[in-house]
């Protein structure tokens, strides 16, 4: 089998995601650091792996390239433990993973973007603002959630845990209040305890 390659940006929650899930696949893979900030992903070089310039994106094999952090949480989990055979709590996941890229990322990350990363809190303000009432219904839709189970689809840790966890978990580095949440904060704890468990500072 070829070593991958996961073009990567350290600090994103989206290249977390897949860090995250190959550790825990215990599947060896090279990481290659691009600065977004620098716009290492602009490059004609880089475009020409994701049209889209962004990370991460995955070779899977030699001139073979996936990008969008969730396909490729799909893509890794196939055949897993990570992903459910049932066809019902397999959607289940899809569902959630939908939410996270439409409900979730673009509020909670794009607050901590903006905040933390960028370290523009004053210069965009406003936007951030805006941000807050539609990151807590995340939030709060998901604490509802887990107060009645361990993790988001059935009794299992899988890649719904994972693709939500990579930017809740560091929801407040964007200003968000986790302390109101403790089922969020009991959850966040039992995915620190699964097995080959990395922090989002692991490169």
């Amino acid at each position: 089998m070829e070593l991958m390659h996961l073009y990567d940006f350290l600090p994103s929650g989206h290249g977390y995601k897949i860090r995250l899930l190959l550790t825990q696949l215990g599947m060896p893979f090279e990481r290659i650091e691009l600065n977004i900030l620098k716009g290492e992903t602009r490059t004609p070089e880089f475009l020409s792996k994701n049209p889209n310039g962004k990370i991460p994106v995955l070779e899977i094999e030699p001139g073979k390239y996936l990008a969008e952090s969730n396909a490729i949480l799909v893509y890794l989990s196939e055949g897993t433990e990570f992903l459910p055979y049932d066809r019902f709590l397999r959607a289940l996941v899809l569902q959630w993973l939908c939410f996270e890229q439409c409900s979730h990322e673009p509020f909670i990350a794009t607050s901590r973007f903006w905040i933390s990363i960028l370290g523009k809190a004053e210069e965009y303000g406003e936007a951030i603002k805006q941000k807050r009432k539609p990151g807590y219904t995340a939030l709060n839709l998901m604490d509802k959630h887990l107060t009645s189970q361990d993790f988001f689809v059935g009794e299992h840790y899988t890649i719904a845990d994972i693709a939500l966890f990579a930017y809740t978990h560091v929801a407040d580095e964007g200003g968000f209040d986790l302390t109101q949440y403790p089922a969020i904060q009991a959850w966040i704890e039992r995915v620190k305890t699964q097995p080959r468990y990395i922090s989002i500072t692991q490169a």
